[in-house]
């Protein structure tokens, strides 16, 4: 299918791009990389009057460390954040996650801050940003609002943005020297996965984080002393697992036993 017919518009500055979502409101969206956008388009799942294009917005291509936080810009792509030179030293759970993510291609076009947005429940990038507790960084006309992972994503394809508000930002904690371990099940490398799991462990902590289970990510932390088989199968059963054409709730269920003790000892290691 084809799109329904709509505006275009190149934001030049975070306030032009600001001044257009205030205008159209709910008729407006933006396009960074597009990747998830252009389908839901060609699908007709969206029919938006005016696409805002912030990709031209120098403010919004940095990654840089601050107070403990790396932040990436809205227009940094996911080949870019994976090909920044500190990404293993700084961030190794998001180092181990972000070749999971489509192909090289789509790696080339998607951004970081689009992955989060579009608040896919199985996508990696929003699954490291909840289990490492990062932000969300977003700006209207009334200011800037920073909210936690898991205030920002709502449900399956819900976040807490509101129409005149545009991402600028994610903040992913620095967690040098934290082992982290991360795997997932998809049909297909590149695929969305089916059940992602990703752990960062600090001394005798590992903190959890699950994707592809419910409608948003569901972190938890464990102590080594943990029974992990034991601690997944009342996990499993709290979180349910959702039917799709993918998989059965069961088959996640069945995936996050298995899966989540192997990531467990990995980071524990």
């Amino acid at each position: 299918m084809k799109p329904h017919p709509f505006d275009y518009a190149r934001a030049e500055t975070i306030d032009e791009a600001i001044d257009l979502l205030a205008e159209h409101g709910e008729a407006a969206r933006i396009i960074a990389g597009g990747q998830s956008l252009l389908a839901m388009l060609n699908l007709r799942l969206l029919e938006p009057g005016i696409l805002v294009d912030i990709t031209r917005i120098p403010e919004l291509t940095n990654i840089r460390e601050h107070n403990g936080k790396v932040e990436v810009g809205a227009a940094v792509t996911q080949n870019r954040l994976l090909a920044w030179p500190d990404l293993k030293e700084k961030l190794p759970l998001l180092a181990a996650a972000l070749p999971f993510v489509g192909h090289f291609q789509t790696r080339n076009k998607g951004t970081v801050c689009g992955s989060v947005a579009h608040a896919d429940p199985s996508s990696e990038i929003p699954l490291t940003l909840a289990t490492l507790e990062g932000e969300v960084v977003l700006r209207s006309r009334k200011g800037t609002r920073v909210l936690a992972a898991r205030e920002f994503q709502r449900g399956m394809l819900m976040t807490a943005r509101r129409p005149d508000e545009v991402v600028t930002a994610v903040r992913f904690p620095v967690h040098a020297g934290q082992r982290a371990a991360f795997r997932e099940v998809a049909r297909r490398h590149g695929d969305f996965a089916i059940v992602g799991v990703a752990a960062v462990a600090a001394g005798d902590k590992v903190k959890l984080g699950v994707g592809g289970m419910a409608g948003q990510p569901a972190v938890r932390e464990f102590s080594r002393g943990t029974d992990f088989a034991d601690a997944m199968n009342t996990l499993a059963w709290e979180l349910e697992g959702y039917e799709d054409m993918h998989a059965s709730s069961r088959m996640r269920r069945d995936l996050l036993r298995r899966m989540g003790p192997l990531v467990i000892s990995e980071a524990l290691r």
